[in-house]
C-alpha cells in the first residue's frame, strides 16, 4: 500500500545535477529492471515533468497521490517537495525546465503528451555532447512551446492530513474493492453523514463519491497500462458488472477503456 507523507519529513534539497545546472532544460533517463524503487522525499530548483515509457510511476505531492500512465506526464514546479515510486521495468524520462524559460503550469498537474512531444523528449536526450549548442537550444525550444499547449488532466487521489479523513483514504487505498456508502463509512467513525460528508467537502473540495472516483481512475489507468483484463480491473475496484465499469470510465473520461487504451497508448 501506497506511504503516506508524515508531518515532519527530511527532505534532500540538492538532488542530482540538474539542480547545480545552469541550462534551461535537462533531461535524463532512468530504466528500472526487475526491482520497484522510490525516491526519497526531495525538492528540485527546476520544474521537473515525469514521462513514463513504459510501466507507470506514481507521484506523491502536496496530500496527493498522482498516476503517470503512458504517454501522459506529471508536471510539478520547482521547489515543491514530493517523492516517486517507479514500478519494475519501467522507463522513464525526465525533464528538468527552468520556469523563467516556459510558462508551465504553476500547480501539479498531469500533462497528455503528445507522441510528437513524446519523440522529441527522446530526441534531446539522446543528443551527443558535440551537438550545436544552437542546434539543441532550438529543438528545447520547439519543446517548451509544446508543452505549454498541452492538454492539463487530473489523474490524482488526494491523501488529507486529517486523521480520520486520513485513516479512510488509507483503507480506501488498501481495499478499492469495498462499496460500503457514505453513511456506512460515517458509521465506523461515530459520526453522522452530514458530518463525515461535510469535512471531506471542506479538507478536500470534493464529494465522497468524486474522491472515491478518482481513486477509482487511477488505478484502472495503471491497471490498464499493464493491460489488465478489463473484468480483473472492475472486479478489483468492486464493481457489480463489466458493463457498470465501463460506463463509469466513459462518464470520467469521454470513451471506454478499450477506447482509451488504442487512443493514448496504441493497445489493440
Amino acid at each position: 500500500m501506497p506511504k503516506f507523507r508524515q508531518t515532519q519529513i527530511d527532505v534532500i534539497t540538492d538532488f542530482g545535477p540538474a539542480d547545480r545546472s545552469d541550462a534551461a532544460l535537462i533531461t535524463e533517463r532512468a530504466i528500472h529492471r526487475t526491482q520497484a524503487s522510490e525516491t526519497p522525499w526531495h525538492v528540485h530548483q527546476k520544474g521537473q515533468l515525469i514521462l513514463t515509457l513504459r510501466g507507470s510511476v506514481i507521484s506523491f505531492v502536496e496530500q496527493s497521490m498522482w498516476l503517470v500512465p503512458p504517454l501522459c506526464a506529471v508536471w510539478i514546479p520547482g521547489q515543491v517537495v514530493h517523492r516517486n515510486t517507479f514500478d519494475a521495468y519501467s522507463d522513464v524520462c525526465m525533464v528538468f525546465i527552468d520556469g523563467n524559460h516556459a510558462k508551465l503550469p504553476a500547480s501539479v498537474c498531469t500533462l497528455s503528451i503528445s507522441p510528437l512531444v513524446r519523440e522529441l523528449i527522446l530526441h534531446i536526450a539522446q543528443l551527443s555532447e558535440t551537438t550545436p549548442t544552437l542546434a539543441r537550444e532550438r529543438l528545447q525550444q520547439v519543446l517548451i512551446d509544446l508543452l505549454e499547449q498541452a492538454p492539463q488532466e487530473a489523474f490524482d487521489f488526494p491523501l488529507p492530513e486529517e486523521p480520520r479523513l486520513k485513516d479512510l483514504a488509507q483503507r480506501l487505498l488498501a481495499a478499492p474493492n469495498d462499496r460500503r456508502t457514505l453513511p456506512q463509512w460515517a458509521q465506523d467513525y461515530a459520526m453522522s453523514e452530514r458530518t463525515l460528508a461535510r469535512l471531506i467537502k471542506q479538507h478536500i473540495q470534493l464529494t465522497f463519491g468524486q474522491w472515491r472516483g478518482q481513486l477509482h481512475i487511477v488505478l484502472a489507468l495503471e491497471w490498464l497500462a499493464q493491460n489488465q483484463p478489463i473484468q480483473r480491473i472492475a472486479e478489483n475496484l468492486g464493481y457489480e458488472s463489466v458493463s457498470a465499469f465501463i460506463t463509469f470510465f466513459k462518464k470520467q473520461l469521454g470513451c471506454t477503456p478499450k477506447q482509451y487504451q488504442q487512443q493514448r497508448w496504441g493497445i489493440a
